[in-house]
């Protein structure tokens, strides 16, 4: 099967993965422009300037808020509202130090029936290896009015084939190819880290789901879907809206956004991710 990276580039991709050197952009106020973002780890990587764009995101909807049309789709997106509960002066955790404020509201993986905590994450970054057991007990004990997605990075060939990989897990585990979803995406964190497989071609991608009981037409139905794709679009035109440029990032209900540089470390970062979602819950 034709690999899709080619082999004599893959050390600069895994290099340039988790520390692409570039800068945030320094404008956020408009949907169009990503996020300013804080400094991030020193393993971690920028996206590409453009994305595709996507009419099929649900809108994190406010009361008392105004859309704002934008020529992303033109998918309404709502301003942030002031002087509500949630700007009071008591809460632990400060705006502009332990998180950022996204304005206008962005749009989100689901919809506004619950609060969604996006985590933004590469399978070959080793923050994002050592967060994955963190937040996952997290979101074994989440609110119940909260929602957890995984979003994954994809801003260059490796990262999006891996990106790829984790779209087509969730695809197989939905129709019930794939029988355990969750193991198989831990056993993706350890086949790169610990045992060394990069995972760099869609051969060895296939070889991984085969060893999970999945057969190779199975598989490649999957991977060359229209669903895989259109999730990748998804992921990718987030990740522009909400200005990510590192992993592992957290953005609560498409408004605010952080991770462990600006919280202090992945445990204080989980408890800012609570505030964040009562916050959004006294709203």
């Amino acid at each position: 099967m034709k690999n899709l990276l080619i082999p004599g580039l893959l050390s600069v991709f895994l290099l340039a993965a988790c520390d692409s050197g570039q800068e945030p952009p320094a404008d956020d106020t408009a949907a169009e422009e990503p996020v300013a973002a804080d400094p991030a780890p020193a393993d971690e990587a920028g996206p590409p300037a453009d994305t595709a764009e996507t009419e099929v995101m649900e809108v994190v909807e406010e009361s008392a808020a105004e859309p704002v049309e934008t020529d992303a789709g033109d998918v309404p997106l709502m301003l942030a509202q002031a002087d509500s509960p949630a700007d009071r002066a008591d809460w632990q955790f400060k705006e502009g130090q332990h998180f950022q404020r996204l304005v206008p509201t962005q749009p989100t993986v689901g919809g506004a029936d619950k609060i969604e905590v996006a985590e933004f994450f590469w399978y070959g970054c080793n923050h994002c290896n050592d967060f994955e057991p963190l937040i996952n007990r997290w979101a074994a004990n989440k609110p119940a009015n909260a929602r957890f997605v995984r979003v994954p990075a994809m801003w260059n060939p490796i990262v999006k084939l891996h990106a790829q990989l984790y779209y087509t897990g969730e695809v197989l585990g939905k129709n019930g190819t794939l029988a355990n979803p969750e193991e198989f995406h831990a056993a993706v964190f350890n086949e790169f880290h610990q045992r060394g497989n990069r995972l760099a071609s869609e051969s060895t991608i296939q070889s991984l789901f085969e060893r999970f009981g999945v057969s190779a037409d199975d598989f490649r139905k999957a991977w060359g879907s229209f669903e895989v794709a259109q999730k990748m679009r998804i992921a990718e035109d987030l990740a522009r809206r909400y200005g990510i440029t590192g992993v592992p990032a957290i953005v609560v209900s498409g408004k605010y956004r952080t991770g462990a540089a600006e919280a202090g470390g992945y445990p204080t970062l989980l408890e800012v991710i609570d505030e964040l979602i009562e916050r959004e819950s006294v709203r």
